[in-house]
């Protein structure tokens, strides 16, 4: 027997059943998802913007440079904390963060304490769409059809963002995410039900899910 061929690759729950292949993994980009789905810089501008306040109107109510400045080192440290505990969150949930696409379905473990994993076969998707985040990275969102609904906050940072009512999946801030949302719809194209076949196009690319 070939050990190798007992280990069970990392965010499947099991061995791929007979006849499916794996085709793609991967993973968030942590640094871009601390950005755009913990809003990291947000929260510093917050905090710019408050230690830049609390100068200016000590200056204005008549003291000195040095009293206007007092209060920067404690806001500083706030700031350096709440900075440092988003940066530290969106790393854990990327590195536990799974993506799998196979020739069969998309397979997403997503969660940091207690981890969940979300099966989505192909013949349930009614569209797909990806949108560049910045540099090669972007997000690959999943447009579910019929009645399969799944709980916005299982999903989050996971999900297409504002997107409550009908929560989407998404593969959130992966690296060359062109090529493989090229590569998914080459897959997808022959597992959605023919009348939402549009959303991959001749040339293999994903087009904008409607």
């Amino acid at each position: 027997m070939n050990p190798v061929s007992d280990i069970v690759p990392a965010g499947l729950p099991d061995h791929l059943p007979e006849g499916e292949t794996l085709v793609w993994q991967g993973r968030p980009d942590w640094l871009r998802l601390a950005r755009d789905a913990f809003h990291v810089n947000k929260v510093a501008i917050y905090f710019a913007v408050i230690i830049a306040a609390q100068a200016g109107l000590r200056l204005a109510s008549g003291s000195g440079w040095h009293e206007a400045l007092a209060a920067v080192p404690v806001l500083l440290g706030l700031a350096l904390a709440a900075c440092g505990i988003i940066l530290a969150l969106a790393y854990a949930s990327a590195r536990t963060t799974h993506y799998t696409m196979t020739t069969k379905r998309v397979i997403m473990k997503v969660g940091i304490a207690l981890p969940v994993i979300v099966n989505i076969p192909y013949s349930q998707v009614d569209g797909v769409s990806f949108a560049l985040t910045g540099g090669n990275r972007g997000n690959i969102v999943f447009k579910l059809g019929g009645n399969v609904r799944l709980a916005y906050l299982m999903l989050w940072p996971h999900a297409r963002p504002w997107a409550f009512s009908k929560p989407q999946p998404c593969f959130r801030d992966i690296p060359d995410v062109e090529a493989v949302a090229t590569r998914l719809a080459h897959v997808i194209g022959g597992h959605m039900p023919s009348g939402n076949k549009r959303a991959a196009d001749a040339g293999g690319r994903l087009v904008a899910a409607e």
